[in-house]
C-alpha cells in the first residue's frame, strides 16, 4: 500500500492549490479517503474526507466552502482543490485511507499514511 501526495508549494494569500494523492496497493472503490494537515508546533488536524460508500463528503469548519475534495477512481488519485488560501492554511498536508466506510477526519480511523506535501502560504 503506497500513497503519494504531491502539488504542495509556495502561494500568496487569496492564492489557490490542487494537491493530489497517487494510491497504489489498494481499491479506491473501498476506502474512505482523507485529507489532513499539521502545522508546526500544532497536532495533526482533519481537513476534509470523502467517502466510500457514497461519495459524501466532509469539511472542517476552517475551509467549508475553500476547499473541495474529489477522486478519480480510474486514475487512483484522489485531488484537494484548495482556493482563497489564508496565512493559516500553511502546513504539511496528508493523505490518509482508511478501511472504514464512514465519514471521519478522525486521525485514529485511518490506517495508511501518505509522506505529506508542505503548503505555504504567505505574502
Amino acid at each position: 500500500v503506497q500513497l503519494q501526495a504531491s502539488g504542495g508549494g509556495s502561494v500568496q494569500p487569496g492564492g489557490s492549490l490542487k494537491l493530489s494523492c497517487v494510491v497504489s496497493g489498494f481499491d479506491l472503490d473501498y476506502y474512505t479517503m482523507g485529507w489532513f494537515r499539521q502545522a508546526p508546533g500544532k497536532e495533526r488536524e482533519g481537513v476534509s474526507c470523502i467517502s466510500s460508500s457514497d461519495g459524501g463528503t466532509y469539511y472542517a469548519g476552517s475551509v467549508m466552502g475553500r476547499f473541495v475534495i474529489s477522486k478519480d477512481n480510474f486514475k487512483n488519485t484522489v485531488y484537494l482543490q484548495m482556493n482563497s488560501l489564508k496565512p493559516e492554511d500553511t502546513a504539511v498536508h496528508y493523505c490518509a485511507a482508511s478501511r472504514l466506510s464512514i465519514i471521519s477526519i478522525t486521525t485514529l480511523d485511518y490506517n495508511y499514511w501518505g509522506q505529506g506535501t508542505l503548503v505555504t502560504v504567505s505574502s
